[in-house]
């Protein structure tokens, strides 16, 4: 089994101004426990902006919405697109080199060059709506993901679990009718962005399972093994996706659920056995939240180590 990890300097450029969570720290913070011994054997990769990007990113927003944020980037200063989604004069290089990330490596494990990949990027992904960007996103990485791999590499069944701690409001809308990706998302309710209800099942392709506030670690595993799990395996992707959000931590700033760094591993795993099962070991996870700085790297360690089959560190 061979494991990708992709960052690059780029994704620090993106400066959300003082006191935003969505801080390049995080970044910081994830690099120097991914530098520590049992991580070495992870094949570290970067990618290159291609000069086809926007087609890239025209696979799920507007041409409207893309005009909107990459001509609305600041010379200097910062940019809101809402209240939580700033910009930053270096926002627009992160936020391509995010996307081309996430297709690079869809294309390295199409190509059997490897059939894992964490893509540690920035800015965030799965809030941005098919026309506008939202909640700390401008480009939903692995949303855009998911449909390069549909439309590059011919793949008929795509799977994308969420486990973010907010409800992935960009991706589900960009496949509600759209049955060739299921989207599964456990997320705190009610919580933002207000979306995710148990009810929102799109075209038999959607499964939202809503979290209440103070959910533990018990509880979320019984969920996955009650629901998430079951409809991922019966659905048989040929490939998997995760949409990496750390923030149901116990110790996360902005939300309320109880889990841990086990927690996150246990899940890892059991993604993992469905990836090696039904895709021939292809599965690409890309960060989402996550905005404690300790929970964030010990979390993100624990995820890599189980998706790698490492041990992981303290």
């Amino acid at each position: 089994m061979t494991m990708l990890y992709y960052s690059h300097s780029d994704f620090l450029l993106h400066d959300t101004g003082p006191g935003h969570p969505e801080c390049a720290e995080r970044l910081r913070a994830i690099e120097r426990v991914m530098q520590r011994p049992p991580f070495n054997s992870l094949r570290r990769a970067t990618a290159e902006i291609p000069a086809d990007i926007e087609d890239k990113l025209a696979l799920i927003h507007s041409p409207a919405m893309i005009s909107r944020v990459l001509n609305g980037m600041p010379g200097e200063g910062y940019t809101h697109f809402d209240a939580d989604t700033v910009a930053s004069p270096g926002s627009k290089q992160a936020a391509l080199r995010a996307v081309a990330s996430v297709c690079d490596a869809i294309d390295r494990l199409m190509s059997g060059d490897a059939d894992k990949a964490f893509c540690a990027v920035r800015p965030p992904g799965h809030h941005a709506m098919p026309n506008y960007p939202m909640g700390f996103c401008l480009f939903n990485n692995v949303a855009i993901a998911a449909e390069y791999a549909r439309h590059h590499h011919g793949l008929q069944r795509i799977a994308i679990v969420d486990f973010d701690v907010h409800h992935g409001n960009g991706s589900q809308a960009a496949f509600y009718q759209q049955p060739q990706v299921m989207y599964a998302s456990s997320h705190q309710w009610p919580h933002y962005p207000g979306s995710g209800h148990p009810s929102e099942h799109g075209a038999g392709n959607i499964v939202n399972v809503a979290l209440p506030t103070g959910t533990d670690g018990t509880a979320f595993r019984e969920k996955y093994q009650e629901i998430i799990l079951p409809a991922v395996r019966k659905f048989r992707p040929q490939l998997l996706l995760v949409s990496a959000g750390f923030d149901a931590h116990k110790d996360d700033p902005l939300a309320s659920l109880r889990l841990n760094e086990a927690d996150y591993a246990w899940v890892t795993q059991q993604l993992v056995e469905i990836a090696d099962s039904c895709c021939d070991g292809r599965m690409l996870s890309a960060l989402e939240g996550g905005y404690n700085l300790t929970a964030l790297p010990a979390s993100v360690a624990a995820h890599v180590a189980a998706m790698a089959g490492l041990e992981s560190v303290d």
